[in-house]
């Protein structure tokens, strides 16, 4: 074992010496190489960020992977009795989605319907529905029928019970977000997303909230701004301070398009669950209408991401082949010119192992070299485009550069210099001592 470990000493540092013998050969052979690793450290490193970017998004829109999601049956006491079991718990959270208008009273939103708020100002709505638990439909009476238009926004209301922040983590854009530990205010406390905000900056709409359901209208506060995912305008309220104007079991009336979620941690699933059905049991309704399902995007999305990297991952082979092929080149013409010497150590009693040894551990140092300095250069070019683009794009802010990434390109420095330095070595092992005798 002492011996073989003497071997490979003595090929590195001959290695060592034959790159620093030959620093301008080396130096463009790693250029070729450089690209190919480059190629894979890059298409790695992209991999991983796409992944994390795209999970995020789906964290904010969705929620976390692992987390449980329970939907409450269509009936108005569903909401208080669930409200009524969640209090005080940290492992829950509850979300009830209604419909609100800001702005004027008496008139028409210019986004009727809750839509996107275009360039057209407007979105298509088609007939209010309401659904029972048969699945039998009806038409609604439309409550803006006949009014004129003004300056009014219609936005999903999701009055929140809990901190939803941990299981759906937005990203806070201006201002705070809800605090549930200060007493509910009689003038609501509401955070736009990023798709209200701009409906709101864009207009001038007048601080007056209806919400379908409530006694009265109201004139609230808006205290920031978060990006929550969503494809149209939203806002977020605690659910005490909507329940100051409204009756809680209008959260859940169809008419008012109420519905509630509840977001769960995993450990908190069993027990939560057993004593909810058991409770909406007792008060009439059918337990298995409540329906549960896990969050698990990474493993929906798994396959696709694996897709899209072995693709660019054989595109960057190609690209790392080229620069193999260069070392290879450099390499055979090194043997060619050192014949002599090789043979000149394989009459001193040399063995051809440790001549194979002293050229592949050449190839090996180079590989591990560009390797290093491709590495290096992309980490700093990640970061430099992160200082320069994460005020634009979200997921560059403070990004760090992937461990794979710098595995993979060790590792590719690791292949490209075992193979193109096999066949050198090799033909280094096979000169025969005779030819010193022709020198």
């Amino acid at each position: 074992m002492i011996r073989l470990s003497g071997r490979f000493r003595s090929s590195l540092i001959i290695g060592g010496q034959g790159i620093r013998a030959r620093k301008m050969r080396t130096f463009l052979s790693m250029i070729s190489l450089f690209l190919g690793v480059l190629a894979v450290v890059t298409v790695q490193a992209g991999s991983v960020i796409a992944q994390r970017a795209l999970l995020s998004d789906i964290e904010i829109s969705q929620g976390k992977d692992g987390t449980l999601q329970m939907y409450l049956p269509s009936n108005p006491q569903a909401v208080p009795i669930t409200m009524d079991l969640i209090q005080g718990r940290e492992d829950v959270a509850g979300v009830t989605t209604g419909k609100a208008i800001i702005g004027e009273p008496g008139v028409k939103p210019i986004n009727e319907g809750g839509g996107p708020l275009d360039g057209n100002g407007g979105a298509y709505r088609g007939p209010m529905m309401t659904c029972d638990a048969s699945g039998q439909c009806r038409e609604l009476e439309d409550p803006n029928e006949g009014a004129p238009s003004g300056q009014a926004i219609e936005l999903s209301m999701k009055a929140v019970t809990g901190d939803i922040l941990q299981f759906r983590p937005f990203r806070l854009e201006s201002g705070d977000w809800l605090d549930s530990s200060s007493t509910p205010s009689l003038s609501p406390r509401i955070v736009l997303n990023t798709k209200a905000a701009e409906g709101f900056a864009k207009y001038k709409i007048p601080a007056e909230m209806r919400v379908e359901g409530a006694l009265a209208n109201t004139t609230p506060r808006i205290i920031g701004v978060v990006n929550d995912g969503s494809w149209g305008p939203a806002a977020y309220i605690r659910s005490d301070e909507l329940l100051n104007w409204m009756p809680v079991d209008s959260l859940s009336d169809p008419r008012y398009g109420g519905s509630m979620e509840l977001m769960l941690a995993p450990s908190t699933t069993a027990d939560l669950q057993q004593t909810l059905k058991s409770r909406l049991t007792a008060a009439g309704m059918n337990p298995d209408e409540l329906h549960v399902r896990t969050i698990n995007s990474l493993k929906e999305m798994q396959s696709q991401l694996s897709l899209m990297r072995w693709i660019f991952l054989g595109m960057a082979a190609l690209v790392l082949l080229i620069g193999v092929a260069g070392i290879l080149n450099v390499g055979l013409a090194t043997v060619g010119e050192r014949i002599e010497e090789f043979a000149l150590r394989r009459a001193v009693g040399t063995p051809r192992l440790l001549l194979a040894g002293i050229v592949l551990a050449e190839t090996l140092l180079t590989g591990l070299l560009t390797a290093a300095a491709a590495i290096g250069f992309g980490a700093a070019a990640l970061k430099a485009v992160s200082m320069v683009l994460g005020s634009r794009e979200p997921f560059l802010q403070n990004v760090a550069f992937p461990w794979e990434a710098g595995v993979a390109g060790v590792l590719a420095g690791l292949i490209a210099g075992i193979l193109g330095g096999l066949i050198p070595a090799i033909r280094a092992a096979r000169i025969p001592i005779a030819t010193v005798m022709r020198a």
